[in-house]
């Protein structure tokens, strides 16, 4: 299969995706969920698991810094210090109360070093509910609806005593530790709100949630609109007929996240590139003037010197995406000009092709791979001729292989770098598969925080 070349500098590409709940531009005024994800159980203990160290490190950072007054002081009294020599949480949990939020669990061991004593230990324990609310600007917020901290130092003579309590009181604040206590996880507010990547210039994507999740013993389900950008301005992509819901999972899943991207996205991203000039192309053929004056006569007339013939094609309606159990195609509808001539290119027959072809679906990282399969069908008809009637077994027979060879070639080079799906920063997704089913697309797969972030 040869390699098509692209007109002039072409599409550098193309329709890198942002990152999850990315809200940086205004919603469309048609508000519909073309795709969204759920957070299963599994998903959710196992952000609780990765969170464990970044709460022992808040903790830490809370409970054993330096008062104020000894940093712009430099007071040396100890007794203005932190006696708290350790931290340590022993166990993270992320609940899910149906229909309301999560309810969080922490239990952290401390030890505290009365006056010339050894270190004793302390349990502090966290309960907290959250949920989340969309506020008017159309950002998500973690909010804590209820926050029940607890103090226990063991059961001892010195313990018990008055000023092993009064010590407790001043270097456990716990009205303190539930000011901020959705910080303990590790996605704070401000990354659950807006996660943006790199992008190229001319063309993205942006997930935008249409309102807050639905918390169920399913997981947490959000619904997205996809927002499609052409050199910085949006796409009013075509309405789809049948809203998308997100559906519902059979069973208790294994997986950690299972994202869902409808037809609609699929089509609206191919619908998103077409007005881009994506698929704007220029098909290299075998033949040259000469050689095709002796199928066609007429060519002959219309050059005196043997020139290759060219063949340029770009979309005549938008391409179609088809979704089916188990399979995933494509339909592009070509006009395909046939003619000669560099740089002053001359069309002397235009032809239709219709072609579908099969569209592998993969992932890798947070992109979804889309590479064409084989071509399932393809028909040519005549569009407009300066060199008479031509038959539709001879526009085959001239133009079929170069169009199914090159137009597959093309499309794979368009979505080469793959397109980014709805995904956290610094996470990556593992053990994934893809689903196809009539409609729409099920992605299940675990995350995976990124080594370097551990």
């Amino acid at each position: 299969m040869g390699e098509a070349n692209r007109q002039g500098s072409a599409v550098p590409l193309l329709c890198t995706v942002g990152a999850l709940l990315a809200l940086l531009v205004p919603v469309e005024p048609t508000r519909a969920p073309d795709c969204g994800g759920i957070l299963t159980p599994l998903g959710l203990s196992y952000l609780a698991e990765i969170s464990k160290p970044h709460a022992e490190v808040a903790l830490r950072r809370d409970l054993m810094a330096q008062r104020a007054s000894d940093l712009f002081l430099g007071s040396m009294d100890p007794s203005s210090r932190s006696r708290i020599s350790s931290v340590k949480v022993v166990d993270l949990k992320l609940s899910l109360i149906p229909e309301a939020g999560l309810r969080m669990g922490i239990k952290a061991e401390l030890r505290i070093a009365p006056l010339h004593a050894v270190p004793m230990p302390v349990r502090v324990s966290i309960q907290a509910d959250l949920h989340v609310d969309m506020g008017p600007d159309g950002n998500l917020q973690l909010l804590t609806s209820a926050c029940r901290p607890t103090v226990q130092a063991p059961s001892t003579r010195e313990a018990e005593s008055k000023s092993f309590r009064s010590l407790l009181d001043k270097e456990v604040n716990v009205d303190k530790l539930c000011l901020d206590v959705s910080k303990l996880l590790l996605l704070p507010n401000e990354q659950l709100m807006s996660l943006t990547g790199d992008l190229p210039p001319l063309c993205q994507l942006q997930y935008l949630p249409l309102a807050a999740p639905v918390f169920s013993k399913q997981g947490i389900a959000l619904s997205l609109q996809t927002i499609f950008q052409v050199a910085g301005a949006a796409v009013p992509v075509p309405v789809s007929p049948v809203p998308f819901n997100m559906p519902e999972l059979g069973s208790t899943s294994t997986s950690h996240l299972i994202l869902a991207m409808s037809k609609h996205f699929y089509t609206s991203l191919y619908f998103t590139l077409e007005r881009a000039g994506a698929f704007n192309m220029t098909i290299p053929s075998m033949l040259t003037t000469a050689t095709l004056a002796q199928k066609i006569t007429q060519v002959g007339s219309l050059y005196h010197e043997d020139l290759p013939i060219m063949l340029s094609a770009a979309l005549r309606s938008s391409p179609r995406v088809v979704l089916e159990e188990g399979r995933a195609a494509l339909k592009l509808f070509l006009t395909v000009h046939i003619g000669a001539g560099s740089p002053d290119f001359q069309s002397f027959l235009s032809v239709n092709a219709d072609v579908t072809t099969g569209l592998q679906l993969s992932v890798s990282d947070t992109r979804m791979m889309i590479s064409t399969a084989v071509i399932e069908d393809a028909e040519l008809s005549l569009a407009a001729s300066n060199v008479g009637l031509v038959p539709a077994a001879l526009l085959e027979e001239l133009f079929l292989a170069p169009v199914c060879q090159q137009v597959p070639a093309w499309m794979d080079d368009v979505l080469r770098e793959g397109v980014h799906l709805p995904h956290l920063s610094r996470f990556t997704y593992t053990n994934v598969s893809v689903v196809i089913h009539k409609d729409y697309v099920l992605v299940p797969c675990n995350l995976k925080l990124h080594s370097t972030m551990a």
